[in-house]
């Protein structure tokens, strides 16, 4: 057996291509990376920390965090901690707030640079998707739970409640004064616990959605009209819409309800509001690229880039309660069910959608109800 010469072997070896700049590597990197010079300026910004600072790089590096994060931001309290560690440094479930009110959270990794004394690289790992998701599981859960315990109210109380009051009615025939005031009140309990269980029934309702694209500034136009005439009567609408955003893929009824239970209880929050602050409710659309989750029954991802946010300039829900806004029985209004969030966030769910409750923290501070939902053509 004749061996061939290494030379002939060396010539058949396909040329390596170059090493890509580090400019190319960290663009390529699907997570915000920074590098900080020994001054703490920024010197290169990735594509993913420019989507996510909403800035591109030139001006990161031109103005650094100043109209970006506010001076006492944790992030920015991070680095000079980590400016006097020789290695790495990290810090988990972080959070951000930004100047204009958005806030998310993240894990910071900050690394040092070989080679270059101070300097350092800053990724983050942003959570809110997760936490997001995580969230809505749990309110699924909990409306799933609720499906069951509708089911046998309806079936054990709204009929034994039908003969109570109908004794009632009887015993007031024959009654002194006294006795149909007492019967009165008998029948108004009845009827309040009635229509207790009518709204619990709302859960039942497994049938599947009637979905079709639909517009949903057509939709959110409807709910204002309709709010404008009842329960957010005095109350001033603002829009700040998308127009260029598609079709979703929904139930038109049920969308409605949605959006009209969400401004509902809006207008509530507001009604709680103390001083001369006058009442106001925004109503945005935007479109947000790259979240796709895996829907109930579904083996596939679908994307939910069709954001939709009502936001109110009330007091917002009780710090103990905002992570359980969407639980059954939960709520802060003193003659609230506890129902009208639970439903929504049933029906977001029967959409393949996520809901969530965020309070911004600027001059004035807002509730907003974020609602993702898929495009009509979503793959």
């Amino acid at each position: 057996m004749i061996m061939p010469k290494l030379s002939s072997l060396r010539r058949t070896v396909a040329p390596q291509p170059p090493i890509p700049e580090l400019g190319d590597l960290l663009n390529a990197l699907p997570t915000p990376m920074l590098v900080l010079d020994g001054d703490d300026r920024i010197r290169l910004a990735n594509t993913a920390a420019e989507t996510f600072f909403n800035t591109s790089a030139s001006l990161l590096a031109e103005r650094g965090w100043a109209g970006l994060l506010p001076a006492d931001s944790p992030l920015i309290g991070l680095l000079e901690e980590a400016r006097d560690m020789a290695g790495g440094y990290a810090a988990y479930d972080v959070e951000l707030s930004f100047v204009g009110g958005r806030t998310t959270r993240v894990d910071v990794l900050v690394g040092p640079v070989a080679d270059a004394p101070g300097w350092r690289t800053i990724s983050l790992q942003t959570r809110s998707v997760a936490l997001m998701v995580d969230r809505q599981m749990v309110h699924q859960g909990a409306a799933r739970s609720a499906v069951g315990v509708a089911a046998l109210l309806a079936h054990e109380i709204k009929n034994p409640l039908s003969g109570i009051r109908g004794a009632a009615q009887l015993l007031a025939q024959n009654a002194d004064s006294d006795g149909e005031e007492l019967t009165e009140l008998i029948c108004t309990e009845v009827d309040r616990i009635t229509r207790l269980v009518d709204r619990m029934e709302d859960f039942t309702d497994t049938r599947p959605l009637a979905r079709a694209p639909e517009n949903i500034h057509a939709i959110l136009g409807h709910v204002q009209r309709v709010a404008e005439q009842g329960v957010a009567r005095g109350i001033t609408f603002r829009e700040r819409y998308d127009p260029s955003l598609p079709d979703v893929m929904g139930d038109h009824d049920a969308l409605v309800q949605i959006f009209l239970n969400l401004v509902k209880n809006a207008a509530e929050a507001i009604g709680q509001t103390e001083g001369s602050v006058r009442g106001e409710i925004m109503m945005t659309t935007a479109y947000r690229h790259g979240l796709r989750v895996a829907v109930r029954g579904s083996a596939r991802r679908i994307s939910l880039p069709l954001e939709v946010c009502i936001i109110d300039n009330g007091p917002g829900a009780p710090v103990e309660l905002a992570d359980h806004l969407f639980d059954p029985f939960v709520t802060s209004k003193r003659n609230g069910g506890g129902l009208g969030l639970a439903l929504v966030a049933k029906i977001v769910g029967d959409h393949g959608g996520i809901i969530e409750y965020d309070r911004t923290h600027e001059a004035e501070p807002r509730t907003v109800l974020r609602v993702l939902l898929p495009m009509a053509d979503a793959r």
